[in-house]
């Protein structure tokens, strides 16, 4: 029975970390384009859910190389690294 519930962490773990992967990809490529006016609140979301984490990483290592910024692709990388760590701790308690 612990080890299902610790499997289920686990999985949970994996499955909040893809999830948020995709939410701030989506984040980046709308923050490149102009949404229309009924997107707007879309776009509104995803920056009140994804800035805290990147500001976050800005914060800790300014990664802006002129116009671009590479503290996305720092963020998503730690976050896999992080929830990969976590739930490999998890499944084996």
């Amino acid at each position: 029975m612990l080890l299902d519930a610790a499997q289920s962490i686990a999985t949970f773990i994996s499955v909040f970390a893809y999830v948020y992967v995709i939410v701030l990809i989506a984040y980046i490529l709308t923050s490149w384009i102009k949404l229309p006016y009924s997107l707007q609140p879309v776009q509104r979301f995803l920056y009140d859910v994804c800035e805290p984490y990147l500001r976050f990483w800005r914060r800790l290592l300014p990664f802006a190389v002129g116009p671009i910024d590479f503290t996305p692709m720092v963020a998503i990388i730690a976050l896999l690294v992080v929830s990969q760590v976590i739930a490999t701790f998890v499944s084996r308690i």
